[in-house]
C-alpha cells in the first residue's frame, strides 16, 4: 500500500494543503489538537472531491441510459448466438465500440478519487510515522498526533502493535473496536449502494454482461473493503465511510428522481407521478416534463410501466404533449355529456338492452309484449270479444274439453293453408 500510495506522491501537496485550511477553520471552534478538529477537516475534504465529482457522475448517468437503450440489441445478440459465447462477446464489444458506450463507466467516480484516496493514505502514514509531508510541518504534525477519534489516534491501525497504539496515547482495545466498526459500516453501505442498484434500478427483462458485472462488483467490493479496511488508518476510515455515505445518498436521490426505464424504481416513480399530475392536472417540476417528454417521445416502444401512465392519463382526461407538458384532453371533454338526470356520462355508446324472457304460458299465448316494444301485438282469436265469435265456435269450445287452450295455441301458428291432418283409425 505504501508503494501505491508513493505513485501518487505528486498530489500530496494539494490534498494536505485541503486539510490545513480546513484545519484552521474547525480548530478554532472544537480546538486545534481535538478529533473532532481533524476528523471534520477529513470529511470537508470527501465533500469538497465528490462535489468536484458532480459533473462527471453526470457524465456516469448519461453512458448507463446509453447502455440501457442497448438492452433490446443485446437481447438480440444473446439470442443470435445464444450456443456461441465467444462470438456472443465478440458482438457485445462492436456493438459497444459502434455506439460509443462503455459498461465500465459506473467505474468512473470510483477510479478519479483514487488519487485522492492514495495521497490522503500517504499524509496520514507519514503523521503515524511522524515524518512531515507536505504542508504539514512539525506543530501540524504534533497536533495530529494527539487527535483521537472515539478514542482511537487518528493514525492507528487495526493492525497495530499494543506499543505502537500507546505511543499514540490509547489502548489496543479502544482501536480494534473503532476500526471494526468503521470497517463494518463501510462494508455495509457498500453493499447497500450496489444492491439498491441492481434490485431498484436496472431493468432486469434483459440480462447483459453489463448486469453481471454489477453483480460481481456488488459481492467484490465488500469483501475488498473488509480485507484492505484492516490495514487502512483511522484517518482514511473516516474518508472511504465518508464518500460511501454520499455514494448511497446520491444514488438513492438519482433512484428516487431519475429511474432506469423498465426498472422497479421507474415503476414507483410513474405511479408517484400519475398521482401528483392527476391531482393537480399539470407538471410543476422540470424534471417530470423531461421523462414525460422521453416517454412520449418513444411511442410504441414504451414499456409496461410507461403505457400505464398514459393511460392513466387518458383516463383522467389529460394528455401528455412532445415538450413534456401535461394539458386537458379536448376528446375527452367532448365524449362528456350529461344525462336527463344531471349526472355525467361519456359519450361511449349504451349498453344492448337484453330482451326479457318470456314464460311458455306467455309464448304460447302470444299476448306478451317484446322487451323494449311499445306497440301491442295483435290480437289473437282467443282475444276476440265473446260477441265477436261465430256461434259454433263457441258451442265447439264448451263441447269439447281443452278447446280454449287449443285455440290459443293456434293463434300463434302461420296464416295459410294447413297441412290436413290424417283420419285416425277406429
Amino acid at each position: 500500500m505504501d508503494t501505491i500510495a508513493s505513485l501518487f506522491s505528486f498530489i500530496t501537496t494539494p490534498v494536505s494543503w485541503v486539510i490545513v485550511q480546513f484545519h484552521s477553520v474547525y480548530g478554532k471552534i472544537f480546538g486545534p489538537d481535538t478529533g473532532w478538529a481533524w476528523g471534520l477537516s477529513i470529511v470537508s475534504l470527501v465533500i469538497l472531491i465528490r462535489i468536484c465529482l458532480i459533473p462527471l457522475f453526470v457524465k456516469q448517468i448519461k453512458a448507463t441510459r446509453a447502455m440501457q437503450t442497448l438492452q433490446p440489441e443485446m437481447k438480440k445478440i444473446q439470442e443470435r448466438y445464444k450456443s456461441d459465447k465467444q462470438r456472443q462477446s465478440e458482438e457485445m464489444m462492436k456493438l459497444y465500440k459502434e455506439t460509443g458506450t462503455n459498461p465500465l463507466s459506473s467505474c468512473l467516480p470510483i477510479l478519479a478519487q483514487s488519487p485522492f484516496f492514495f495521497a490522503l493514505y500517504h499524509v496520514l502514514n507519514g503523521i503515524a510515522t511522524g515524518k512531515t509531508i507536505g504542508v504539514i510541518d512539525d506543530q501540524l504534525l504534533a497536533s495530529a498526533r494527539k487527535a483521537h477519534i472515539f478514542g482511537a489516534p487518528l493514525a492507528a491501525k487495526f493492525t497495530d502493535s499494543a506499543d505502537k497504539v500507546a505511543q499514540l496515547g490509547a489502548t489496543l482495545t479502544d482501536v480494534r473496536v473503532v476500526t471494526a466498526i468503521m470497517i463494518v459500516l463501510m462494508s455495509a453501505s457498500q453493499f447497500y449502494t450496489q444492491r439498491q442498484l441492481m434490485t431498484k434500478n436496472v431493468d432486469t427483462t434483459v440480462k447483459t454482461p453489463f448486469m453481471q458485472q454489477q453483480k460481481m462488483l456488488m459481492y467484490v467490493f465488500p469483501v475488498m473493503f473488509a480485507v484492505f479496511g484492516i490495514n487502512f488508518p483511522v484517518g482514511v476510515l473516516v474518508y472511504w465511510l465518508t464518500t460511501n455515505v454520499w455514494t448511497m445518498g446520491q444514488q438513492m436521490y438519482v433512484i428516487h428522481n431519475n429511474p432506469t426505464p423498465g426498472s422497479k424504481a421507474q415503476a414507483a416513480y410513474l405511479e408517484r407521478l400519475t398521482k401528483h399530475v392527476t391531482h393537480h392536472g399539470k407538471t410543476r417540476r422540470r424534471s417530470e416534463r423531461t421523462i414525460i417528454k422521453a416517454i412520449v417521445a418513444k411511442g410504441r416502444d414504451r414499456n409496461e410501466f410507461e403505457r400505464k401512465f398514459i393511460n392513466a392519463l387518458n383516463k383522467a382526461g389529460l394528455a401528455a404533449q412532445t415538450d413534456g407538458a401535461v394539458v386537458k384532453s379536448d376528446n375527452a371533454a367532448a365524449a362528456q355529456t350529461v344525462a336527463e338526470d344531471g349526472t355525467p356520462t361519456t359519450g361511449a355508446a349504451p349498453k344492448r338492452q337484453q330482451p326479457k324472457r318470456q314464460s311458455k304460458s306467455q309464448r304460447q299465448s302470444g299476448t306478451a309484449k317484446p322487451a323494449g316494444s311499445g306497440t301491442p301485438t295483435s290480437l289473437s282469436k282467443s282475444d276476440e270479444p265473446e260477441d265477436a265469435k261465430p256461434e259454433s265456435a263457441a258451442k265447439k269450445n264448451t263441447s269439447q274439453p281443452g278447446g280454449s287452450a287449443r285455440s290459443k295455441a293456434q293463434s300463434g301458428q302461420r296464416k295459410g293453408p294447413q297441412r290436413p291432418k290424417s283420419p285416425s283409425k277406429k
